[in-house]
C-alpha cells in the first residue's frame, strides 16, 4: 500500500507531513471534511514529519515567488530528497507526495521522479493542515504565524505588481484637481483685489480687465496720488500697451477713490502679491499636467487635448478603468445626472458630458454634434487603450486619430469621403515602426560615437605617455625614434580598425544598396560601352566599303 505524504507551504517555511492510516476513514472526501475539523481525529491520521524554518524575510519572499511560478529551489530539493524515502533506480515509489499546486509538482516529478498527487482528497487534507498548523509546530509562539503570513503577504503584492514611476495616473487626477480648485481660488481672489482697491482707484477696472494683470498693476501703483508720467514707461512694460498705460496715470490724475491709510495700502499689497504667486503657480502646474499627460497618455491628449484627457482619467478614476469603459460610457462620462434623470422621467438621454469641452464638437454644427460626440468617444476609448496597455509610448496612434476626427468634421461640413480605419492604422503602426527604427538607430550612432571620443582620448593619452617619456639620451638614438614611430602606427591602425568595425555596423544595409547600386551603374556603363563599341565598328566598315566602291 503507497504512504502519502504532504507538503504544505507556509509563511514560516516548509512543512512535510504523513498521512497514515487513511482506510479508516476511507478515500472519501466527505468523510475526511467531517473529520478535518476535530483536531484529535484528524491528529491520528496526519502527523508532523519534517519542518524547515526560512532563514529572513528575504528568502520567505524569494521561495513564494518560485512556488508560485511553479519553480522547484534548490532549499525544497534538499528538504525533500531528505526526509522523503529514497526510490531506488527501476523501481516504483511506495509513497506519493500531495501538493496544492500541480504546476510545482510536474516540475518536482521532472528533476526529481518524485511521484506527485494533487486531487481534492489532497486538498481536504492540506486544508485540515492549514487549520491547525500552529498546533503541529510546537516551538511556535501564538500571533508568530499571522505576523509572518502579514509580512510575506505584503511583500509578495509589492514585488508582483510592475510598478513603473513615470506612468503614475495618480498624479494626473491629483494635479486637474488642484487646477480646478486653483482656478475657482484666483478667481474670487482676484474679484476681491479688484473690490478691495477700488475703493482706492475704482477707474483701473474698466481700464485692466485681466485679473493677474489688475494685481500686477495695483502692487506697481500702490498710492495713485505718487503715480506720474515717468512711471509709463514701467507701466506699459507690466501692460504691453503704452495707450493704456498713459490712460492709467491719466485716470489717476481725476480719480474719484477716497484716499487709504499706508497700512491698508500695505494690505492690499500683499494681497495682490498672494494672488500673483497663485497664478504663476497655476501656470507651473498646467505646464507638469501637459508633461506628465505626454508621459502616461500621450495618445489621448494628442487626440483631445491634455485637460480633457486628464479630467476623463480623474472622473474613470484611473488610465486602466478608461481604458475597461466602452465607447458609449466614454461618452456620458460626467453627466450622470442628468442621464439617470432623463431614464426616471423617460426623456432624452444626454450625447455629451465631459467630451463637450473638446473642440472638436464646438466646431460641429448643432445636428451633428451628438454624431461627432459618439465618433470622438470612440476614437479616445481606442486612444486611451493604446496608451494603457502598449509598452512603448508614442503619439503616432492619437496624431492618426486626431486626422479621422478632422476627416468625419469635413464629411460632415462638405461631404469629403474620410479613409478607412483600417488604412489609418495600419499607416500608424508603420509609422510608430519606423520611429522606433530611428530611435534604435540613433542609439547606436549615440554609442559608436561615444567608443570613437573615448579611443580618441586614450589614443591621445598614449601619445601624451609616448612625448613624456623621457629619451634614454639626450642625443637622441634612431633606435628609440624607432620605437616612437612603431607605437604610434600601432595604436592608428587600432583605431582605424575600431572606427571601420563601427562604421559597418551602424552602415551595413547603407553600404549593401550602394554597392548594389554601383554594380548596377558598372553594368549600364559596361553595355553602354559595348553599344558605343558596335556603333564604332558598323561606322568604320561603311566607311571602308564607301572606300573600296571609290
Amino acid at each position: 500500500m503507497t504512504s502519502t505524504y504532504l507538503l504544505y507551504e507556509s509563511a514560516s517555511g516548509y512543512a512535510l507531513f504523513h498521512a497514515h492510516g487513511l482506510d479508516e476513514i476511507g478515500q472519501n472526501t466527505e468523510a475526511v471534511r467531517s473529520s478535518v475539523s476535530d483536531l484529535n481525529r484528524f491528529g491520528k491520521v496526519v502527523k508532523l514529519a519534517a519542518f524547515h524554518p526560512f532563514e529572513s524575510a528575504l528568502d520567505a519572499l524569494k521561495q513564494c515567488n518560485s512556488v508560485s511560478e511553479g519553480l522547484m529551489t534548490d532549499e525544497l530539493r534538499s528538504f525533500l530528497e531528505i526526509n522523503l524515502p529514497k526510490v531506488k533506480e527501476g523501481k516504483k515509489a511506495k509513497f506519493v507526495l500531495g501538493l496544492a499546486e500541480p504546476k510545482i509538482g510536474s516540475n518536482i516529478f521532472e528533476e526529481t521522479k518524485i511521484p506527485c498527487q494533487s486531487n481534492e482528497f489532497v486538498l481536504e487534507l492540506l486544508r485540515g493542515v492549514r487549520l491547525h498548523f500552529d498546533k503541529f509546530i510546537k516551538d511556535l509562539k501564538t500571533g508568530d504565524l499571522e505576523k509572518a503570513q502579514l509580512g510575506l503577504g505584503h511583500s509578495y503584492s509589492r514585488a508582483k505588481v510592475k510598478f513603473n514611476v513615470n506612468r503614475v495616473d495618480n498624479m494626473v487626477i491629483q494635479a486637474i484637481f488642484l487646477l480646478d480648485t486653483l482656478d475657482k481660488d484666483i478667481n474670487s481672489f482676484s474679484m476681491r483685489v479688484r473690490e478691495w482697491y477700488s475703493w482706492h482707484f475704482p477707474e483701473l477696472v474698466k481700464i485692466v480687465s485681466d485679473n493677474y494683470l489688475y494685481a500686477k498693476v495695483s502692487k506697481f501703483i500702490e498710492d495713485k496720488s505718487k503715480l506720474a508720467e515717468d512711471k509709463i514707461p514701467a507701466l506699459t512694460d507690466i501692460i504691453g500697451d503704452e495707450d493704456k498705460a498713459k490712460e492709467i496715470v491719466e485716470a489717476a490724475k481725476a480719480s474719484m477713490g477716497q484716499d487709504l491709510s499706508p497700512i491698508d495700502l500695505i494690505n492690499v499689497q500683499q494681497f495682490a502679491q498672494r494672488v500673483m504667486d497663485l497664478s504663476e503657480y497655476r501656470k507651473k502646474l498646467f505646464d507638469y499636467l501637459v508633461a506628465k499627460m505626454n508621459d502616461i497618455a500621450p495618445n489621448l491628449a494628442s487626440l483631445i487635448g491634455e485637460v480633457v484627457g486628464a479630467r476623463l482619467i480623474s472622473h474613470a478614476g484611473s488610465l486602466t478603468n478608461l481604458a475597461k469603459c466602452p465607447s458609449s460610457t466614454l461618452q456620458i462620462l460626467g453627466a450622470e445626472k442628468a442621464l439617470f434623470r432623463a431614464l426616471k422621467t423617460k426623456g432624452n438621454t444626454p450625447k455629451y458630458g465631459l467630451i463637450f469641452h473638446s473642440s472638436f464638437i464646438g466646431r460641429a454644427s448643432a445636428r451633428n454634434k451628438g454624431r461627432m460626440a459618439r465618433y470622438l468617444a470612440n476614437k479616445c476609448s481606442i486612444a486611451s487603450r493604446i496608451d494603457c496597455f502598449a509598452e512603448n509610448s508614442t503619439t503616432t496612434f492619437g496624431e492618426k486619430l486626431r486626422e479621422q476626427v478632422e476627416e468625419r468634421l469635413d464629411f460632415y461640413d462638405k461631404g469629403i469621403a474620410p479613409r478607412k480605419n483600417i488604412d489609418v492604422m495600419k499607416s500608424a503602426i508603420e509609422s510608430a515602426d519606423n520611429k522606433a527604427t530611428d530611435m534604435d538607430i540613433e542609439e547606436v550612432a549615440s554609442e559608436a560615437s561615444g567608443k570613437k571620443s573615448k579611443k580618441k582620448k586614450s589614443k591621445a593619452s598614449a601619445n601624451g605617455e609616448v612625448e613624456d617619456r623621457p629619451s634614454a639620451t639626450e642625443n637622441g638614438d634612431a633606435k628609440s625614434e624607432k620605437k616612437k614611430k612603431k607605437e604610434k602606427r600601432k595604436l592608428d591602425k587600432e583605431s582605424e580598425e575600431e572606427q571601420q568595425q563601427a562604421s559597418e555596423m551602424l552602415n551595413g544595409e547603407v553600404n549593401g544598396e550602394e554597392e548594389a547600386g554601383k554594380k548596377k551603374k558598372k553594368k549600364k556603363k559596361s553595355k553602354e560601352e559595348d553599344h558605343v563599341a558596335a556603333e564604332d565598328s558598323k561606322k568604320k566598315k561603311k566607311k571602308s566599303k564607301s572606300e573600296d566602291a571609290e
